[in-house]
């Protein structure tokens, strides 16, 4: 994963494991490392998860327990979506790595820039790409609907107050429809102390819709080249042109996505068999995929905002600041 995403790239030009002394110790290399850097990244969304409860584990090490339910929640849907990968890379015999943990400094927002997974040789046929492709975003998904949901159960709704400024996180058609579905009020009326677990659902969904962006290597590369084969490089152009214009006339954050997509290629490789389409079962798998891109997109992921009295927002963005009580996690503005 890139900075609040995952990117799973293939190597350029893979070819299968070769039998030089190099690569066979690359290929023996046991997983330490991988635990490692999981054990790493979880301590450091733990602290994430202890600050953003307006807790400071740098002075007291041990309050990083509170931020152990967002660290679980966090690591358990990176981690679905990495085994996803893995698990499809294996049943069409596609040599790959285990998942590799990012860890980020625990004052960033999630204390994580994600995971990724190494496939060493390619996929055998569009088919195959399509599976290792789709099953990450989607063992994701599949957990971080739920944790949305019971996060958002378990948040407190207060009556509107003042707005206190700090972050605000994009509000994409599903998270807010789940909003609506579990708090069952009027979103521009309350304010919602907002549990770590749903903070961690959100950041899922936002994993989901980064990496289901269908340029170059990203998971919705990997889905858009076996749809549409060689015409995924204009779709590929295409995106990336799009995602440049909506930071320069909206969300800056996109041209730093931008530059990283440029940074890993618009290109996508070509499997061993180019040329073998979808069958119909897969056509529709990728509809949907394309379905799930849509409700979990955010035109504006991450935004700062300065304090003032207001209601003035409505339902379009979700702003966080420091709650009251640590305990109840942090306050939303829906």
């Amino acid at each position: 994963m890139d900075p609040v995403h995952s990117s799973h790239p293939l190597v350029d030009d893979v070819q299968p494991v070769r039998s030089d002394v190099g690569r066979v110790a690359r290929a023996r290399r046991g997983p330490a490392i991988n635990i490692a850097l999981f054990a790493a990244t979880f301590v450091t969304t733990a602290m994430a998860g202890a600050i953003n409860q307006g807790l400071n584990p740098f002075a007291d090490f041990r309050v990083i327990v509170a931020g152990f339910p967002f660290a679980i929640t966090v690591m358990t849907i990176l981690l679905c979506h990495e085994l996803g990968h893995y698990f499809l890379a294996q049943v069409h015999r596609v040599d790959a790595t285990l998942p590799y943990f990012i860890p980020a400094p625990p004052f960033f927002l999630v204390g994580t820039f994600g995971a990724f997974i190494r496939m060493r040789t390619m996929p055998p046929d569009r088919r195959a790409l399509f599976d290792i492709g789709a099953a990450g975003p989607w063992a994701g998904f599949v957990v971080a609907v739920p944790a949305v949901v019971i996060g958002l159960y378990l948040s407190e709704i207060r009556p509107l107050g003042p707005t206190e400024g700090g972050l605000l996180l994009g509000d994409s058609l599903l998270f807010s429809a789940l909003t609506h579905l579990v708090l069952g009020v009027d979103s521009s009326q309350v304010t919602v102390l907002l549990h770590p677990v749903a903070l961690a659902g959100w950041f899922g969904l936002l994993v989901t819709s980064l990496n289901l962006l269908p340029v170059g290597q990203l998971d919705g590369g990997h889905v858009a080249y076996a749809v549409f084969g060689r015409y995924h490089h204009w779709i590929s152009r295409g995106v990336f042109t799009f995602v440049v214009v909506m930071g320069i006339g909206g969300w800056p954050g996109w041209l730093v996505w931008a530059f990283l997509l440029l940074f890993l290629g618009l290109r996508h490789p070509r499997p061993f068999d180019p040329y073998t389409p979808l069958d119909r079962r897969r056509m529709i798998a990728a509809a949907l995929t394309f379905v799930i891109f849509v409700l979990t997109f955010m035109p504006v992921p991450i935004d700062i905002v300065e304090p003032h009295p207001a209601p003035a927002f409505h339902g379009e963005r979700i702003p966080i600041s420091a709650p009251a009580a640590p305990r109840h996690g942090l306050v939303i503005r829906l």
